[in-house]
């Protein structure tokens, strides 16, 4: 068109229809609508875990639209009114539906899942959302995937497919079968899901959401102001304790005693302690009783609070010398920071763990839980990712994307073959991991690697040097070439445990009084220069009951529940399980089995009294006897021959009693009626189902022992076993296996 020339009417009308048709094809071109997505959060804890998932959905306000309900104990004063947390991290609440019946009993927990059923329809109806999201296993939780089932809208279940050990397993696996869709933490929780035949497509590997908080802001600059504001301006990082026990509802009366016995435990370990109060669960009152009683509210070393912040508690967590209890928390979150962890009871049993957490499953003793925390306090652990690697939030934002909402709503359960698992679990891991063993006899101090299955994979030998000083040094050199020889060897070395001759304080890792045959070792603490030289946990008994414990966990002992070892060497001692426990008395001077008295006429002992065991079974009192006939010339028989450098000794004693000499054979007979005399009296006293006789003299023994038995002891104990020992190395064996016990297991 010429400029200045004017357009025609009619072509005008026609550019104004076509503009117009335009507008109306873009107006009318449907766009893809959001998401309604409902969260609902119930307490502290799951919304923890529902936080960076609400950010992320609020934070793409064109793909998502976000519903809040919060119910629960959020709204209870007594555990802090937590909505208000809720409210300060700039969310919309649509709703707050109070629905807990107080009481804190069983009763209380079942009217309160009902009162939810009853108000949530109209809310769910109200809201009408594409999908609820609904996390973890509490009976809150339950009644929200009820209702949502029931009222056809779809579930997402956030950490199901977990296995915990308490009636939590019940309630999270009834909300999986009614949800639609997963995301799951582990792999291990992945299985699970699939075995329970839930259609493997609908499941989302993502890790738990607040890992990805964890992850990114533990390391805050500011934590050491947080520690004050929560503990003290005189606390230290890793020099104070995070405590958080909640009730089990399988065992309330139980998991009370618990409470209380980690309440005395943390008074008398007196560390400053930061405690939460418990959860709502039935039980929860009594334990909140349980502490005031005790004065935890006022004692000087204790701050306790209903809520901490999560970002702060973090911080906590992360910086803290150890944390007790049985919150899901320690299982999981603080194995991220390699924060130690002493897991109380049955709440947690079949959760997947780091090494960090050490379980007192059996927590039924002041001193069972006084000594986890001896062992677990100020360590540090190497940081776990078993429960999510930072990254959980965007996966389960695209998985929602995903969800095609045309899908018939319907349930399809699968019945596949469980799928293979090619992690590594804590227990594979632990397949490598060892101990140092330290035997110290009176002649050679000898040092083990022991696997956990009670290979000595290697072992080292010299002679024990005679002043203190000497031999600790050596001890160290000698361990120290062998953590070197356990890199290469694929062993992780857990711990050191000594074995050695002599009375032992094993609370404290001291030798009280030791045998003549060891010089200036009586007064000796072993635990410390080792522990702070090797920076590992020590052990340390006497060799008779390490002895026990060899025979516990890898010998004949095992799987019996009381029985005695009997060691014969060049002295004689023992150990006593009883009730599957090692005994030590009250002056650890319990199964001295070498100094029971069978003769008051007898020869002298080693000890300064008569007529003892040892003073006729054991191999110096052989040798002893073999010089006397050696010098009178009634020692040798045809086929024996000595050099003149050549030392007399025991061996040579048996060799003449095989070959005839009858002197010989009297003396042999003597020391095994002695011997078998003193097991008469272990059998009186303590009524033993096996006696174990261990040692290089133990073979020639067995015989006569059973012959005085049969002849001495009362009708009822005459059918007690005796066996010899199949285990070559007892004493470095019971020396690993305090270690392993308590380390490889996890469990003491």
């Amino acid at each position: 068109m010429m400029p200045g020339h004017a357009r025609n009417p009619h072509e005008l009308y026609y550019l104004r229809m076509q503009r117009a048709q335009e507008k109306m094809e873009r107006l009318e071109k449907p766009k893809k609508e959001r998401l309604r997505v409902c969260v609902a959060t119930c307490n502290r804890a799951d919304y923890s875990k529902l936080a960076p998932i609400m950010f992320g959905i609020k934070s793409h306000p064109d793909i998502f639209d976000l519903e809040v309900v919060v119910l629960g104990s959020h709204l209870i004063d007594d555990y802090g009114n937590t909505f208000r947390m809720i409210e300060q991290d700039d969310f919309d609440i649509g709703s707050k539906l109070h629905t807990i019946v107080r009481g804190e009993d069983e009763a209380a927990m079942v009217e309160s899942v009902g009162l939810a059923l009853v108000k949530l329809p109209d809310v769910l109806q109200r809201l009408a959302p594409d999908i609820l999201l609904v996390h973890g296993d509490r009976f809150d939780a339950l009644a929200l995937a009820t209702a949502a089932a029931l009222m056809n809208i779809r579930i997402l279940h956030l950490e199901g497919g977990e296995v915990s050990g308490t009636i939590d397993d019940s309630i999270r696996h009834a909300i999986s079968k009614l949800a639609h869709y997963h995301a799951v933490c582990t792999l291990s929780a992945e299985r699970h899901l699939i075995s329970m035949c839930e259609d493997h497509s609908r499941i989302l590997l993502a890790g738990c959401p607040s890992y990805d908080k964890l992850l990114s802001a533990y390391k805050r600059d500011d934590y050491a102001d947080i520690i004050k504001s929560w503990i003290g301006d005189d606390v230290k990082e890793q020099d104070y304790i995070v405590a958080l026990q909640h009730p089990v509802t399988t065992d309330i009366k139980n998991s009370i005693k618990i409470y209380e016995l980690m309440l005395d435990a943390l008074i008398s370990f007196n560390k400053k302690t930061l405690i939460l109060f418990p959860n709502i669960d039935a039980g929860s009152k009594e334990m909140v009783r349980v502490m005031r009683r005790k004065g935890i509210e006022q004692h000087q070393n204790f701050r306790a609070v209903k809520h901490v912040p999560f970002d702060q508690f973090i911080q906590l967590v992360a910086h803290a010398g150890c944390m007790i209890g049985n919150s899901s928390c320690g299982v999981r979150e603080a194995g991220a920071f390699g924060t130690p962890v002493i897991n109380l009871g049955t709440r947690q049993t079949g959760r997947e763990t780091g090494e960090n957490v050490l379980h007192v499953r059996d927590a039924d003793t002041h001193n069972k839980i006084y000594h986890a925390l001896e062992l677990q306090f100020g360590k540090r652990y190497p940081c776990s990712k078993i429960y999510g690697d930072g990254n959980a939030v965007q996966r389960i934002l695209k998985f929602l994307q995903t969800i095609d909402l045309s899908e018939p709503l319907q349930k399809k359960f699968c019945f596949p073959p469980v799928k293979e698992c090619i992690s590594q679990d804590i227990d594979h891991i632990l397949e490598t991991q060892s101990a140092l063993s330290v035997d110290l006899g009176g002649t050679n101090l000898r040092v083990g690697i022991v696997s956990m299955k009670g290979k000595v994979v290697k072992k080292y030998v010299q002679l024990n040097p005679k002043t203190f000083e000497e031999r600790i040094e050596l001890i160290l050199t000698m361990c120290k070439q062998a953590m070197a020889d356990a890199v290469h060897l694929n062993c992780r070395i857990l711990g050191v445990g000594v074995s050695t001759g002599g009375r032992v304080n094993p609370q404290d890792g001291v030798v009280l009084h030791s045998t003549k045959l060891i010089k200036e070792w009586s007064s000796v603490d072993i635990r410390t220069p080792l522990s702070s030289a090797l920076h590992l946990p020590v052990w340390v008994d006497n060799d008779g009951n390490c002895a026990a414990l060899a025979e516990r966990k890898f010998g004949h002992g095992k799987g019996v529940e009381n029985f005695v070892t009997i060691i014969t060497g060049t002295g004689i001692g023992g150990g006593i399980i009883q009730h599957n426990e090692l005994i030590h008395g009250n002056t650890f001077c319990a199964a001295e089995l070498g100094h029971i008295v069978v003769s008051l006429e007898g020869p002298e002992c080693m000890c300064g009294g008569h007529g003892c065991i040892e003073a006729y079974s054991s191999g110096l009192a052989l040798q002893r006897e073999a010089k006397r006939l050696h010098d009178e010339d009634l020692l040798l028989v045809e086929g024996m021959t000595l050099n003149n450098k050549e030392q007399v000794n025991a061996i040579h004693l048996i060799n003449a009693a095989r070959l005839g000499n009858s002197k010989a054979e009297t003396v042999l007979h003597t020391a095994g009626t002695a011997l078998g005399l003193g097991i008469v009296n272990i059998l009186h006293m303590i009524n033993p189902s096996l006696v174990i006789l261990s040692g290089v003299l133990a073979v020639h023994y067995e015989t006569p022992v059973r012959q005085v038995i049969g002849q001495r002891a009362l009708l009822t104990a005459q059918g007690t076993k005796v066996m010899v020992s199949d285990l070559e190395d007892p004493a470095l064996l019971g020396a690993a296996s305090m270690v392993l016990d308590y380390t490889t297991r996890r469990t003491y």
